[in-house]
């Protein structure tokens, strides 16, 4: 996986640091069972490419679509699904900075498939996508079930 670029303001966060990527690839080897991957998008008005191209205008969410239609395609190379994607509203306990425009939901078989999905070299390239659409976001690995779904507790 690609690290965050240690120039970018504090606060920023769009991509896993060293130390972020080490701790989740760690499990591999141990418990690598299911996994669901919380993503917390907050999109930029204007996308801006890190390398200076020219997003001509478009929003963050409409760049993230391009990024999106190559994961999605990735996902099914390696046996991933999307559960549940949505967007958010202000939220009703936290503040400013608790902010996001969507929630998705992706279920990976284990830890390695979703390594997989972000060493495959198309997957990288769509990652500038990603980083210029994206003004700040949260990926949140959690335990997922055998079968790709989402279960309640109650």
């Amino acid at each position: 996986m690609t690290h965050i670029d240690d120039a970018r303001p504090p606060g920023h966060h769009t991509m896993p640091t060293d130390e972020q990527t080490a701790a989740f690839v760690a499990p591999i080897g141990g418990d690598d069972g299911p996994i669901v991957m919380l993503n917390l998008n907050r999109y930029r008005d204007v996308a801006v490419y890190a390398d200076g191209r020219d997003a001509g205008g478009r929003s963050g969410r409409a760049v993230y679509l391009d990024y999106g239609i190559v994961a999605q395609q990735g996902l099914e190379r390696i046996g991933g699904k999307v559960l549940w994607a949505t967007d958010t509203s202000a939220p009703l306990i936290g503040c400013e900075h608790d902010t996001f425009d969507e929630v998705l939901a992706v279920w990976y078989p284990s830890h390695q498939a979703f390594v997989d999905l972000t060493s495959d070299p198309a997957y990288q390239e769509a990652l500038a996508h990603r980083e210029a659409a994206l003004e700040t976001s949260a990926l949140i690995p959690c335990v997922g079930e055998s079968d790709p779904t989402l279960r309640t507790p109650f």
